[in-house]
């Protein structure tokens, strides 16, 4: 089950798309792994031995309070995918266990992508030090990966804000299996211009 499109899903599409996206396609256990630190996903001989790859970028943004409201208000309202070949109805609530759809253009057919969010995490005070903004969300049926990826706005001890991207994933479908190594890249470069999406927000006025 692929979900395509000729043209820019429409909202209707994306809805039917999810409504037949009913269970997660990775296993129970890897659930929320996502949350727990880069060194620590790395290490994890399980994800490894099950076929996993790990995908992690992370760039600064800026430092102090108001870039870091800034920036998770950015994340908050999805200016991460705003690409023009890949998009996530912006109206979409950063709350755990939403279902909603990534949009992808490939070539010709556009790709809807479903997933659902697994957790959210609003943590610590920027005003008082350290703080965080994250969720975690993993693939569901019809997704052509099958992983679970987050998203996360952090103000570290030296007020430093950062955009992190952390990632894993491996074929969940045949088309994906064989062009995986087009995958890859392709997370490579989303990566990079989603960050690029998120500076330009933070340059804005």
């Amino acid at each position: 089950m692929v979900f395509l499109s000729w043209t820019r899903p429409s909202l209707q599409q994306q809805n039917d798309c999810l409504s037949k996206s009913t269970d997660f396609n990775y296993k129970t256990k890897f659930k929320g792994a996502t949350a727990k630190p880069v060194t620590s996903l790395k290490e994890d001989a399980e994800l490894t031995k099950d076929g996993f790859f790990i995908n992690h970028s992370r760039v600064l943004l800026g430092s102090g309070v108001d870039s870091f409201d800034k920036a998770k208000f950015g994340l908050q309202n999805w200016r991460h995918f705003g690409l023009n070949w890949a998009f996530v109805d912006s109206k979409t609530p950063i709350r755990s266990e939403v279902k909603f759809c990534v949009c992808n253009k490939e070539i010709l057919p556009w790709v809807m992508m479903p997933l659902q969010m697994v957790y959210v995490e609003d943590s610590g005070n920027a005003k008082k030090g350290a703080a965080s903004f994250r969720f975690g969300s993993g693939t569901l049926q019809g997704h052509l990966l099958a992983g679970e990826e987050r998203f996360s706005i952090e103000m570290d001890e030296k007020n430093q804000v950062w955009y992190e991207i952390l990632s894993f994933s491996k074929p969940a479908n045949f088309l994906s299996f064989i062009a995986y190594p087009y995958v890859k890249f392709r997370q490579k470069v989303f990566a990079n211009q989603s960050a690029e999406a998120v500076l330009k927000h933070m340059n804005a006025p």
